[in-house]
């Protein structure tokens, strides 16, 4: 089964589409690598069923296998609700570094996921306007994957114009920028991984086990509500408890084939 599902929404075509297929068995890795560039999605979730209602899920982007993600994850858990494909509001996700725990509530679903902390970054190895168009910051941050630059409005999140081939230059999966949120929503973001094929994500939910981190430390509190400030727009909810941020979001279905066929390689 393959499905088109809009992620941390419940509106169709706003939120972050997703790719979910559902495998008895998984194909040469060249083969899913050739389905991800083909659509051109932030990622594809390929799942496959362990038992009962445990399932292995894996991530790929157009140009490569993602270590994690948030938003097909999301995606894959509302296929799975959706589709009656375990007993009850919950599913065990198993990938290549753990375990994936979500729980369904009503139309919303809530993923554990790891917290990434993230470091104040002192010899910054690019100029913030050449990548973003904006000179004027409060900070950056940083962990092994992304650099998070730190503004000083939602109006500038917004306004900020990406270089894709300067954030290509620097050393790192992706490129985010954040800052306070606009009025009912603790901040904001948005998220460049041209590197990868993504070179807007419009709602990336591992960046938010950064910004959980960094934002539930600034503002003083583990309950956070954020808003992605792409084009198509997305919710976030995220909870810090210890290590593990619940991230919780909303999905809705826009397409099923229930019978693909699939030339792999």
């Amino acid at each position: 089964m393959f499905f088109l599902v809009d992620a941390f929404t419940d509106t169709p075509y706003k939120g972050n589409p997703a790719g979910v297929c559902i495998l008895d068995e998984y194909p040469p890795d060249s083969g899913l690598q050739s389905i991800a560039k083909y659509y051109n999605w932030s990622e594809i979730a390929f799942v496959k069923r362990n038992d009962g209602n445990s399932f292995y899920i894996r991530w790929f982007s157009p140009n490569d296998e993602a270590p994690l993600c948030g938003h097909a994850t999301l995606a894959a858990a509302h296929v799975v609700f959706w589709k009656q494909l375990v007993d009850g509001d919950n599913v065990d996700f198993e990938y290549q570094s753990g375990h994936i725990f979500a729980n369904r509530d009503g139309p919303a679903i809530t993923m554990e996921f790891p917290i990434f902390p993230v470091k104040r970054c002192e010899r910054v190895p690019f100029v913030v306007k050449d990548v973003i168009g904006i000179r004027e910051h409060l900070e950056i941050v940083y962990d092994k994957t992304m650099f998070i630059i730190v503004l000083r409005t939602a109006q500038d999140v917004v306004k900020a114009v990406p270089d894709f081939s300067a954030i290509q230059a620097i050393d790192c999966r992706a490129i985010a920028i954040t800052a306070v949120g606009p009025e009912g929503f603790d901040f904001c973001s948005r998220y460049f991984a041209p590197k990868v094929g993504i070179f807007e994500d419009p709602v990336c939910g591992s960046m938010h086990c950064r910004l959980a981190h960094y934002w539930g430390i600034r503002l003083g509190t583990s309950q956070l509500r954020a808003f992605q400030a792409s084009k198509r727009t997305g919710v976030v909810g995220l909870k810090i408890v210890g290590d593990v941020v619940r991230i919780t979001g909303t999905a809705v279905s826009v397409l099923e084939i229930c019978q693909p066929h699939f030339h792999v390689r």
